[in-house]
């Protein structure tokens, strides 16, 4: 399995699964913004908890969560040492330079790594759970309304789902070249910092030239297979709204205000 999860589909059958997508597409959102509003150490343990719960229903091996840290490892290391080192503070434990630690900057840091984690979890669990497809519908019916202002919802929401999908091919097709780079002798970590950066020059060109056959055979098979955007075409799968997404806007309600409770002491 690549390292990169984001944009990819794990088949199952759980109740994760079994929700409507668009509920998922929404409430992925929602969390992610409630997630701005923990303040303290107890907000954010409750927060991981309800995370490492749905991670548990979905029944899907936790190594794959993990593996979406992966791709953003460095931009959440980078962020975490910023918060760390250049938080001012009044009474700090160390002091070198314009380099400062104290207590108020290494909890800032523990929660921005938290929030990172929250996020990157949560929507590891939307796309591993919820296929391209699914997602594009999603998108197009929420967007629905906006047809009325001559918004080409359709559009967008096509283009969205092939960029999504796109990421992980592209991954795939990287790895491939540069598997071929190795095989005839390539080191991409061999020298400093511009060599390092020179030897991924022979890359680029195959990429692109792999990437836009990609989307040339994409554009052929829909157009084989009489591709038309807009109205007037009917869908294989019809979402449909159930009891059980009720209960999940409910739960997500109840975590909105036990989250606002226990952030107010």
């Amino acid at each position: 399995m690549n390292k990169l999860i984001m944009g990819r589909y794990l088949p199952g059958d759980s109740l994760i699964y079994q929700l409507d997508p668009r509920g998922k597409f929404l409430l992925t959102f929602y969390f992610v913004g409630i997630v701005f509003f923990a303040n303290n150490v107890a907000s954010y343990v409750f927060l991981m908890a309800f995370v490492l719960f749905a991670v548990y229903l979905s029944k899907i091996n936790f190594g794959f969560f993990i593996k979406g840290l992966r791709p953003i490892f460095w931009l959440i290391l980078f962020t975490v040492l910023l918060q760390l080192f250049f938080t001012p503070s009044s009474h700090p434990i160390w002091h070198w330079g314009f380099l400062t630690l104290s207590k108020e900057s290494m909890v800032i840091a523990s929660y921005i790594f938290v929030r990172f984690v929250l996020i990157i979890f949560i929507s590891t669990l939307l796309t591993l759970t919820t296929t391209p497809i699914e997602i594009s519908d999603s998108i197009e019916s929420i967007l629905k309304p906006l047809k009325k202002v001559n918004f080409p919802v359709t559009q967008v929401a096509l283009m969205l789902s092939i960029a999504l999908r796109f990421v992980p091919l592209l991954v795939d097709e990287t790895t491939k070249i540069m598997d071929a780079q190795r095989a005839r002798g390539v080191d991409f970590g061999e020298g400093g910092l511009i060599k390092r950066i020179k030897s991924f020059v022979p890359i680029l060109i195959p990429l692109f030239v792999s990437s836009f056959s990609i989307a040339y055979d994409l554009a052929i098979a829909m157009e084989s297979r009489g591709y038309k955007d807009g109205e007037g075409r009917s869908k294989y799968r019809v979402l449909k709204w159930s009891k059980r997404d009720n209960v999940t806007v409910l739960v997500m309600l109840a975590v909105t205000i036990i989250l606002l409770f226990i952030r107010s002491y």
